[in-house]
């Protein structure tokens, strides 16, 4: 159990968005992430810790999407994403949450995620999300190298497979993060 105060505490979810909760996707669907995530959301609320909503879009061009001259690149219909693509999945976001929109796997590189932040007088970030891989640690790398105290919560992360989200959960986040289960989280002074 660890306890965090509020008033310096800030829980992320990234990319709870109709586009890609609807994915295949483990350990966890997107639905259960998502209704594991509004339930935190409440409970961020009511303590008066800071919920904040991170969605990603390219663009209806794609222009606003990084280069895909890679190894693997990731595939983009030719007709654009969908409108509802980016849209949060409906009764997550309330009055009073921060947002922020980014163009690419983390979620502070070309947002102003940080200064919104920083303004609030957060010291420590709580992730939750999807991929687990993709963009919640490259979020959490972020996090973590501009100074923020990191918190993961496993149990509220997926990926496209079961090793997908394990390898960061094992490797890389005890590194940078304390890894921890929801319901391992409480708020005070």
């Amino acid at each position: 159990m660890i306890q965090l105060d509020p008033t310096t505490t800030a829980v992320i979810a990234i990319d709870l968005q109709q586009g890609i909760t609807g994915m295949s996707l483990a350990p966890r669907t997107g639905e259960d992430i998502v209704q594991a995530t509004a339930s935190l959301a409440e409970r961020v609320r009511q303590a008066g810790a800071t919920m904040t909503w991170v969605r990603v879009n390219w663009g209806p061009d794609f222009k606003d999407a990084p280069s895909n001259r890679v190894d693997l690149p990731a595939k983009r219909p030719d007709a654009g994403m969908p409108p509802e693509w980016d849209t949060l999945e409906p009764g997550l976001a309330h009055d009073g949450d921060l947002h922020a929109l980014k163009h690419h796997w983390g979620a502070f590189t070309g947002t102003d995620l940080d200064l919104q932040l920083r303004r609030r007088g957060i010291k420590t970030v709580v992730f939750t999300g999807i991929a687990t891989n993709m963009g919640v640690e490259s979020s959490a790398r972020s996090a973590w190298e501009l100074g923020y105290d990191v918190v993961i919560l496993e149990d509220l992360c997926t990926s496209f497979s079961a090793e997908l989200h394990e390898f960061p959960v094992d490797n890389i986040f005890p590194r940078i993060a304390r890894v921890i289960k929801s319901d391992q989280l409480a708020f005070g002074a």
